[in-house]
């Protein structure tokens, strides 16, 4: 489940690390979203 989840998360969601965000100036929203992808990819590579 969560390996089909991290596929679509990956496809949908943008990726901060390409945008170069820096997590000392990132929103709330923001840093929820990367916790969530966190959470998903760590949860898929089990």
């Amino acid at each position: 489940m969560y390996k089909i989840l991290a596929k679509i998360n990956k496809l949908i969601l943008p990726s901060f690390t390409k945008q170069r965000l820096d997590l000392a100036k990132a929103k709330k929203w923001q840093i929820a979203l990367i916790g969530y992808r966190y959470y998903v990819t760590t949860r898929a590579l089990d």
